[in-house]
């Protein structure tokens, strides 16, 4: 039985749920259920994962090791320019006016700089993850190539990542596992990751719409129920998920605070794989394993680098009809002015120039010039 999908049939389950991104201080959340002291008994996590969906462990991962991580990311950050003049860098506080995310190319800069940090890419290989990850399949656990972070400003809610089921984005099979890890404490009013609690138990890919969020891809929240659950996290805890589970980020309220965590996909091994998750993340087309790895040890003490090409993948083509519908929706709100149609046609013309979608959005565009801010030049 899958242990991504749950075991009660879909029409247990109906989904109700309003954007993340319109709740702010609103949002009714319950605690997550800790299943810390369940770690060393592999059935009773296979079973609460099937039952919940979900498995959030405090102080799975090492402190020490995290924290070093952060502030590599930190170091990066500051060379951007995004830090608050004065400030520590360890308090990773940001200049909120700079705000920008996945889709903005003054993001792509700095985050491509972050996916060339060895160790960015080594948490997701640590051996306790990797013991749990195996434990849960009942197999050698593989680990996507893709790596994925989020540095997320504050004040930045109509971005804030929507509900929505990880396999629309990573695909592969529907086996996968989230592993979602902050990189530093992170409360509530941080922003971290909730879940709606058994919406897993629907056991299908349900309808996503255009958002304006991270991933642009929302669920339907026409027809849907269920307790949203979410906790504050201390640096090393760990929440582990199927990729049929609705899930998002709180917005962060915070005044000046930058939210760093990381997602990171595993498969049971020998299952078939996305051929898209064997590239860097966010790389449009500018990221590419030989940039990532350039400032590496050679040879890498770990053989991080190109790790998967030693295994015998059965790679299968993306399913591009998410994000083909995806556009044809932004494209008509963007036709009717719609502000968030609009970012995203400005964002398919930043990132692929010379691509018939960008042609299309320049289209629309021209009859909605963006706004000259008072003082330009």
């Amino acid at each position: 039985m899958p242990i991504a999908t749950g075991d009660q049939p879909a029409t247990n389950v109906r989904l109700r749920i309003d954007s993340f991104a319109d709740y702010g201080d609103r949002v009714d959340v319950q605690p997550f259920l800790d299943s810390t002291e369940a770690l060393g008994d592999s059935d009773e996590l296979r079973r609460r994962l099937r039952q919940d969906g979900y498995l959030f462990l405090r102080g799975l991962q090492d402190r020490t090791a995290l924290s070093e991580v952060r502030m590599q990311v930190l170091a990066t950050v500051e060379r951007a320019g995004w830090m608050l003049p004065g400030s520590s860098p360890a308090d990773g506080r940001v200049d909120a006016a700079l705000a920008c995310t996945e889709g903005d190319r003054a993001y792509a800069d700095v985050y491509h700089e972050v996916q060339k940090l060895r160790s960015f890419h080594a948490v997701a290989h640590t051996k306790t993850v990797l013991t749990l990850l195996s434990d849960l399949f009942e197999g050698p656990a593989f680990v996507h190539p893709k790596k994925v972070g989020r540095l997320w400003f504050p004040q930045f809610t109509a971005h804030t990542t929507p509900l929505h089921q990880d396999y629309v984005h990573f695909q592969s099979n529907l086996e996968v596992l989230s592993v979602w890890t902050p990189l530093g404490d992170c409360p509530l009013e941080l922003g971290p990751l909730a879940i709606v609690e058994g919406s897993h138990h629907i056991g299908k890919v349900i309808d996503h719409h255009f958002s304006l969020g991270a991933g642009a891809l929302e669920v339907d929240g026409a027809d849907s129920v269920g307790t949203l659950r979410c906790s504050g996290f201390d640096l090393g805890d760990t929440l582990v998920f199927g990729c049929l589970m609705v899930h998002g980020a709180l917005p962060n309220t915070t005044e000046d605070r930058l939210r760093i965590s990381l997602d990171n996909r595993y498969q049971r091994r020998g299952l078939p794989i996305s051929a898209h998750q064997l590239l860097p993340h966010l790389n449009e087309g500018r990221l590419t394993w030989e940039g990532v790895y350039a400032e590496w040890p050679k040879p890498d003490p770990d053989d991080l680098r190109y790790y998967w090409e030693r295994e015998q993948l059965e790679v299968v083509p993306q399913d591009t009809s998410f994000s083909e519908r995806i556009f044809e929706e932004a494209l008509a709100v963007a036709a009717e002015g719609g502000e968030a149609g609009l970012v995203a046609m400005r964002r398919t013309v930043a990132n692929a120039p010379a691509s018939e979608n960008a042609r299309r959005a320049r289209a629309i565009l021209a009859r909605y010039p963006e706004p000259v801010a008072d003082g330009a030049h």
